[in-house]
């Protein structure tokens, strides 16, 4: 991801210890059939909660942004490494700056995209498991690796040329998310009120970032549908890869 974007966007994170929880089977929400008479304090106080919760709770949009068949997107590609290695990626897996991965805004995880370098030619195939890059006119985050197979290392950017060219899924577990915080007294405070109507809500801590969470599923409809539910009570929240 480009080195210029604040922190709080780039979504990589460093390794640290999992809050203690109790998620529910995957493959589906547990959901009491009556909401106790806490939800309106709740629904008061989330605006609140929500308002204070970092940038990091972007949605992450896994669906295809145009780019395929023999559509290509065109634009500046930039790189990034040491200082991320090892961090956890929107995705959920490690980010490790020896493999040809790559960040993109939109693109479903798993997708691999061809980057050819448009002024020395030079073709690299990554496999996208981040987002990013935020900074204007840049469409790809390569890896270090990537970078040096593909021509960027050198220069720190190049103009580049982008080509979906199939997938590699890996097997994914699902989760929605309701906020993710710096500060963990936020991520506390929002956890302890989510609960009272979804008992499987948990806090997932790596040390820097706080994120509330409800749920594991195997299914992303099911997730979706908590989701949904979540949307009609005002609360925004967005499925993300669990980990």
């Amino acid at each position: 991801m480009d080195r210029t974007a604040p922190p709080e966007t780039l979504e990589r994170l460093p390794p640290g210890g999992r809050a203690q929880h109790c998620p529910a089977p995957p493959g589906r929400a547990v959901l009491p059939t009556e909401r106790p008479p806490t939800f309106l304090l709740l629904a008061s106080l989330l605006p609140l909660l929500l308002s204070a919760a970092c940038s990091t709770t972007r949605p992450v949009l896994l669906r295809p942004s145009g780019i395929s068949g023999p559509s290509a997107e065109r634009g500046m590609a930039s790189w990034y490494g040491p200082g991320f290695n090892g961090h956890r990626t929107a995705s959920g897996e490690r980010y490790n700056m020896n493999r040809l991965t790559a960040a993109h805004r939109n693109l479903p995880f798993g997708t691999l995209v061809e980057v050819r370098n448009m002024e020395s030619g030079q073709v690299v195939v990554v496999r996208i498991n981040d987002r990013g890059p935020f900074a204007r006119g840049r469409v790809i985050d390569l890896s270090y690796e990537a970078a040096r197979e593909v021509g960027v290392f050198d220069p720190g950017t190049a103009a580049v040329e982008l080509r979906v060219v199939g997938e590699d899924l890996p097997d994914l577990r699902y989760t929605v998310q309701v906020g993710a915080f710096s500060d963990a007294n936020l991520a506390v405070a929002l956890h302890r009120d989510i609960k009272r109507i979804y008992p499987e809500a948990f806090v997932h801590s790596d040390g820097t970032w706080n994120r509330v969470q409800v749920g594991l599923f195997e299914d992303r409809d099911n997730a979706e549908s908590l989701r949904r539910e979540l949307a009609a009570m005002g609360i925004t929240a967005v499925v993300v890869a669990a980990h």
